[in-house]
């Protein structure tokens, strides 16, 4: 090898070492600097990728808040719907029936417009004897979640009914029915064994039950002027309400598919028991009667009352031929038939 390529193969080791100690320095630079920003800040690359995570797991937290809050929301406005008020208004065009009809009190709503067709005495306390059962049906339908199950009757469930001198629907102690029986039991023959099995069903006593008729009558607005002490309609005196009251507790019930469906059944008959091989035919003859009236609407739902302090009363739901609808009720009528002439005359002045 000659002189000059060897000088030549010196130059560049020597060119290499040069650049080989710069590229450590510069990674001495680098590294002192990572360690000074470490003592300045407290914080490892691994601890920023732990805050990146823990701020990750912020923002999923806060979404979670967010469908939360959302689920609250819907949960208010579903309250909200099943709260909801119901009310009519007097207007220059109600008119006051006087002696038009027996009854004491009454009241005729248009639902459409929520104005009061008619009225005698309408916001008068009255005894609404067996129209409580209307509300009992109400109350146990916004809780009861299978028709299909069962309910067997006690001694105490029947003998309340037997003692306290009330309709039945027939159900015997020990006998076991549908809770779909129980609602039909209570309306159709305005059955109180059935009524307070259905109470006991739903709350474990009627005691519990009442409570919760109360706060139903409170949230539809009704507590200062109605208030119930049975799920039956026994007469007390602590048991009251007003002719309105009863017709806004029907427009709730009528907007409850069941009561609805329960409240404009003719006929029924209850499943088959041990005690009832074949069931039993039950009917609502309130609504049996009426149809034979000439009317040129029909009367769809209805549920009568009886008690000797408060007289012959009738709550009912009416369409017009041109499906307007309207809530009837009559109270402290001198039989059943002329409480259903009396509920025939004022939907007369609206159908005709």
């Amino acid at each position: 090898m000659s002189r000059q390529s060897e000088a030549r193969k010196q130059k560049r080791k020597k060119e290499l070492r040069r650049q080989i100690f710069s590229l450590a320095g510069f990674l001495c630079v680098i590294l002192v600097i990572g360690i000074l920003v470490k003592v300045n800040t407290g914080k490892s690359p691994k601890n920023e990728i732990e805050a990146d995570l823990g701020d990750t797991e912020y923002v999923a937290q806060d979404e979670s808040a967010t469908e939360d809050e959302a689920a609250a929301t819907a949960s208010v406005e579903e309250n909200t719907e099943a709260a909801k008020v119901f009310s009519a208004q007097e207007t220059p065009e109600t008119t006051n029936v006087g002696d038009g009809i027996v009854s004491e009190h009454a009241v005729l709503i248009d639902l459409d417009n929520g104005n009061i067709v008619s009225q005698k005495g309408a916001n008068e306390r009255i005894n609404p004897a067996s129209m409580t059962k209307v509300l009992t049906v109400l109350v146990a339908a916004e809780h009861v979640k299978d028709l299909d199950d069962t309910f067997t009757f006690t001694l105490d469930v029947t003998d309340y009914a037997y003692i306290n001198d009330c309709s039945t629907a027939g159900f015997l102690e020990g006998e076991t029915v549908t809770v779909r029986d129980l609602f039909y039991g209570t309306i159709l023959p305005s059955g109180g064994d059935a009524a307070v099995g259905l109470a006991t069903y739903v709350a474990g006593s009627q005691e519990a039950f009442v409570e919760m008729m109360n706060e139903k009558v409170k949230e539809l607005g009704l507590s200062d002027s109605a208030h119930f002490t049975n799920c039956v309609g026994i007469y007390d005196d602590d048991l009251y309400c007003t002719t309105y009251d009863m017709a806004m507790i029907l427009e709730a019930a009528m907007n409850n598919e069941l009561c609805r469906e329960v409240l404009s059944t003719h006929c029924y008959k209850t499943s088959a028991t041990e005690q009832h091989p074949e069931g039993i035919v039950i009917s609502n003859w309130f609504l049996r009667r009426i149809e034979d009236k000439e009317t040129l609407g029909t009367v769809v739902c209805g549920k009568t009352g009886y008690v000797v302090q408060a007289g012959s009363c009738a709550a009912s739901y009416g369409e017009a031929p041109d499906g307007h609808g309207y809530v009837c009720v009559t109270a402290g009528s001198s039989s059943s038939w002329q409480c259903i002439y009396d509920q025939v005359a004022l939907y007369d002045s609206v159908f005709q």
